[in-house]
Parts: C-alpha cells; structure tokens; sequence
C-alpha cells in the first residue's frame, strides 16, 4: 500500500518548521527518519495532510557534552552512538543499548528523538530517557518548553508534546566515573521489539550502592521505573540475595500489558529475569 495524498513542506529553521506546524492545524507530522512515519503511513494507519521533512535544519544535527549534560539534536542518527564519542559511562551505556535498536539500515537512518516523539514502550531510547531522568526540550510558536522525562511519556504512542510543538532536542545527565550500568532485554528474534527489558543505572561508593535507577520498558504502555527496587538497593553491595529481591519487587510493581505477543503473568516473569540480569551485568562492570 501507499500513504494518501499530502502536502510536503522543507523548512530549514526551526521557526520555519513550528511555523509549518501551526499552520497545519494538528494534522502536520514531523518527518526526521521516518522509520516508524512512513510504514504508518503506506498502511494508512496514519494519515496526515502535511509532512514537514526537518533534514535540511542543519541547527538540529548535533551531539555533544555540555554543561553537565549530554545534549542530542533532533537529527542525530541511532548510529551515531554505535562506538563513544566522548569519554565516560553514559558513552558507553548508549553504546550497549544502541546495539539491540532493530537493524542496521534503521540505526543509519533513525533518529533518537524521533523514537522518543514516537514513544513506542518497546523503545529503547525510551527506556533511556525514563531511567536517566532525560529533558525532552520542544519549540512551537510560543517559545520553548523543558518537559522533564517524568512528564513526557504519556501513555502508548502519546506524549507530553502539544499538536503545534516540535522535540528539538534530548538531554540526558552526563555520569561520572562511579556509575555502572547494565542493559537486557527478552525479544524472539534479533531486531524485534522487546517483550521486556531492563536499563540498570548503579552509583557505587565505598563498595555500596548510593543511587540506584532501574526502568522497565516494553512491559507497560510507556517505559517506567521501579522505585521500591530502587530504594531497597540503597546501602546494599549488589550480592546475588539482594540483586533477586531487587528483581523480585521491580516486577511486583509493575502492572504489565496482556496482548497478542505475550501475557501478563509471563511478561512479569519475563521482567523479574531481566531487572536481575541487568544489575549482574552493572556489577560486574
């Protein structure tokens, strides 16, 4: 199948851009990759009046460290983060996570912010962004807007993101030399999304655990964390006891979908085995 009939529009500012937006009167779609869009589109489950194609704002291709954050432009490619390009554990984290994102041709040309705009639960930049505490930083008309990760992720493919604003930018705290993390998820084929998955961030000091964030993703209809797990890890040395009752209360808090792919009680099994192998993987880091 092919999409239906729309109008194409190639602004090269983001005013241009939010402009186009606006105009559009919530029937615009924001075209970067286009790795998620257009298949939506040929099987017209979605059907837009307007495409504004965003690849010729050079202000949006970036991605670099900066005052404590790393700051990622809406054109920057999931390849990008295939080997560091700065020194330090989040270098690395985005490195290992980036190796499960579907295929190579979609890491060539996938965005990390439009997976985030797209806000799939199986997403794992999603997941990345809930368990580090991301900024997602949008433009529309009115000026720019800070929406903190706690805030964005709505429910299945919904957003925080008013129809007139545009994700220009992700933020995600940069992590100094004390941090470890660990990343596993559970799909039935290379490149499929995750049926579960879990993102294990560790600060450890003197030998112990001092902050600890662990997010679930693919479970429920957007990524979330596991705040008990969480608090229990506190003061603890990560030992196989206390990783199998972080799993333990991780999966007790969640309340997992029921679907076609796999039921509840088996995605939370699922969810106990990969909270526990990500904090193996943190520690032995």
């Amino acid at each position: 199948m092919k999409a239906p009939q729309f109008a194409y529009r190639a602004p090269r500012s983001i005013k241009e851009a939010v402009t186009a937006l606006a105009e559009s009167e919530g029937m615009g779609k924001i075209l970067a990759g286009g790795q998620s869009l257009v298949p939506t589109m040929n099987f017209r489950l979605a059907r837009p009046d307007m495409l504004i194609d965003i690849n010729r704002i050079s202000e949006l291709d970036f991605a670099r460290p900066e005052n404590g954050k790393l700051r990622i432009g809406a054109l920057t490619r999931h390849a990008a983060f295939e080997r560091p390009f700065f020194e330090g554990p989040l270098a690395r984290l985005l490195a290992d996570v980036v190796q499960h994102i579907a295929h190579v041709p979609i890491r060539t040309r996938g965005t990390f912010t439009g997976s985030l705009a797209h806000a799939d639960p199986a997403s794992e930049w999603c997941l990345v962004a809930c368990t580090l505490d991301a900024e997602m930083v949008a433009h529309s008309l009115e000026g720019e807007r800070i929406i903190p990760a706690a805030e964005y992720f709505v429910t299945t493919l919904t957003t925080a993101l008013t129809e007139n604003e545009l994700l220009v930018e992700a933020r995600l705290p940069l992590l100094d030399d004390s941090w470890k993390h660990g990343f596993c998820e559970f799909n039935r084929r290379a490149g499929d999304f995750a049926l579960s998955m879990s993102l294990v961030a560790l600060k450890i000091e003197n030998g112990r655990i001092a902050e600890a964030r662990i997010g679930i993703g693919g479970v429920e209809d957007k990524p979330v964390r596991a705040p008990d797990a969480e608090a229990y890890l506190i003061g603890k040395t990560g030992e196989a006891a206390d990783r199998v009752e972080a799993a333990r209360l991780a999966s007790e808090g969640i309340q997992p979908m029921d679907d076609m792919h796999a039921p509840a009680d088996y995605r939370r099994d699922l969810t106990r085995a990969m909270v526990r192998r990500a904090l193996e993987r943190a520690l032995a880091r």
